[in-house]
């Protein structure tokens, strides 16, 4: 990701500078804006790219940032798609989505498979097809140490247990029946709460409680394996059965010649119950190497340390910075064109266009933005109009902040003396005329400082567009924190830069309100 996303962005950066005019040219150059993962592991490797999704803020061990080298995006299942690449002779390229659409994705094309946790169950086989499990595992039961061990669902009955939402774990406690149930999106915010005691226990599956429980000396294991979770490849309904036949294979190759038992042994996941489905019986093959990796770069650190860390993050978070502004910037230039044309609909424009303008607001005004942004990139596939993830999330900002924009414009023209139009039109001038070199210029003073505010909150908004599989400033901030169990000193990190991206536009709307008062006091005068 490191050598091929800042070259993106300082493309479109370049190209900036040439859509101030026209931001229908800027969104149709955007380019890819996938998040790649580790380049392929041997030139032999001539065939396609195989394109997977998943999520990087799912968190240790499945797909995550290498702690000491956040450009780097490692896990077990990174390291199981490179294995199934050398098999089917395809490199292999990683996506960025959000866990919760790696599915939708699917449908929309972003990638060839995806994988991230994703349990094999009959909600997700209606919506994919999957792969033979590459990993078969369960839930495990966390308490704080020192805490009355349990032994089973039945003593968990009347506690709050936390879990991951939407998971099987979920499913499994709520059929138990009697057990306070409290879902997180984050395993690290369920381990928080425990710790905190919020929580009496939670249960995870066996993966996150080795990476995130195990270490801590706070939490310990206790009781039996809970149910039996099976993780699996997704792809598109019924698109590419041969790949799937293809996908199977190789897991199967890699069963038996032991690959997939020294990956797991690696990052400490073998397990009796692995052991037991597949039938192999081996000893360790594998030093645990990517796990004690794992538990050396994140625990706990004397203040240098953790300067030095922060430091780290500075280049990926920069970039993050530049895509966050690049986005808001392109937002607010479509933003700004259409809410002042919906403005001169409402004021101008007669009764039909103010109708279609001001329904046109109220729908936009009406709904969330987060909505919004989800229905553009995923809601738009199923009647034919796909659009690249950048393409989508400028459109949904734009089209957002255009119905508030044109609310201002409106007030501003709206605050011109009519006798204004009328004097303009006594001396010849047409009504066109009038409102590009008398009305329109007074009412643009007016409406500068409201306008700039709007771009300062569009800054802040476009996090939400990490949810269509884009690396801006936020999601950014979830894959660091994740992965080092640290919200508190990288969101002061992430709240600084934010801070700063929005301090000039502050600066620039302070001028403009005096400015504009200035002008006002004259005019009066």
């Amino acid at each position: 990701m490191g050598h091929v996303l800042p070259r993106a962005i300082g493309s479109r950066l370049h190209l900036l500078l040439a859509v101030a005019l026209a931001v229908i040219v800027a969104l149709a150059q955007g380019p890819a804006r996938a998040e790649t993962g580790p380049a392929p592991a041997a030139p032999a490797l001539s065939g396609p790219p195989l394109r997977y999704g998943g999520d990087g803020t799912s968190g240790a061990p499945y797909i995550f940032k290498d702690p000491a080298d956040p450009n780097r995006t490692v896990g077990f299942e990174v390291d199981i798609m490179e294995e199934i690449g050398r098999h089917l002779g395809r490199p292999v390229v990683f996506v960025q989505n959000d866990w919760s659409n790696l599915i939708p994705g699917l449908d929309n094309g972003l990638y060839d498979v995806a994988l991230s946790g994703l349990e094999i169950t009959p909600a997700h086989q209606a919506a994919a097809d999957f792969s033979i499990p590459y990993y078969t595992t369960f839930g495990q039961i966390v308490i704080r140490r020192g805490d009355t061990p349990v032994d089973g669902l039945a003593d968990l009955k009347g506690r709050k247990v936390g879990t991951l939402k939407s998971s099987q774990m979920e499913y499994v406690l709520r059929k138990a029946g009697g057990i306070d149930v409290r879902t997180y999106d984050e395993e690290i915010d369920a381990y928080s709460d425990l710790k905190l005691g919020r929580l009496d226990a939670t249960v995870m599956d066996f993966p996150i409680a080795v990476y995130y429980a195990l270490p801590d000396r706070e939490l310990q294991f206790t009781g039996p394996m809970i149910g039996r979770i099976e993780y699996g490849i997704a792809l598109k309904k019924g698109a590419d059965p041969q790949l799937l036949a293809a996908i199977n294979t190789a897991l199967s190759q890699m069963s038996a010649d032991g690959s997939l038992h020294a990956i797991l042994d690696s990052w400490a996941l073998w397990s009796p119950m692995m052991a037991q489905v597949t039938g192999d019986a081996k000893p360790m093959t594998a030093q645990p190497v990517n796990y004690d990796h794992f538990v050396a770069a994140t625990q706990p650190s004397g203040w240098r340390a953790q300067l030095e860390r922060y430091a780290r993050f500075l280049p990926q978070l920069g970039w993050a910075a530049l895509m966050t502004m690049e986005i808001s910037i392109l937002a607010m230039v479509l933003a700004v064109g259409l809410g002042a044309g919906l403005a001169l609909c409402r004021v101008y424009g007669g009764t039909v266009l103010d109708r279609l303008a001001q329904v046109y607001i109220e729908v936009v005004r009406g709904t969330p933005l987060l909505i919004q942004v989800l229905f553009i990139y995923y809601g738009l596939p199923k009647i034919g109009l796909q659009l690249d993830p950048f393409v989508a999330g400028v459109l949904a900002l734009g089209l957002n902040y255009a119905a508030y924009e044109a609310e201002n414009y409106r007030a501003g023209l709206l605050a011109v003396p009519r006798h204004q139009m009328e004097a303009a039109v006594a001396l010849n001038m047409t009504e066109r005329q009038a409102l590009r070199s008398v009305i329109i210029p007074q009412a643009a003073r007016m409406v500068l400082p409201p306008t700039t505010n709007d771009f300062i909150s569009l800054i802040k908004d476009s996090s939400l567009v990490s949810v269509i599989s884009l690396v801006e400033l936020t999601k950014t901030y979830e894959q660091i924190s994740t992965t080092y169990y640290d919200y508190f000193g990288t969101g002061i990190l992430v709240a600084a830069i934010y801070l700063l991206l929005g301090l000039p536009f502050v600066r620039l709307a302070h001028w403009a309100e005096k400015h504009v008062s200035r002008g006002m006091s004259r005019s009066g005068r």
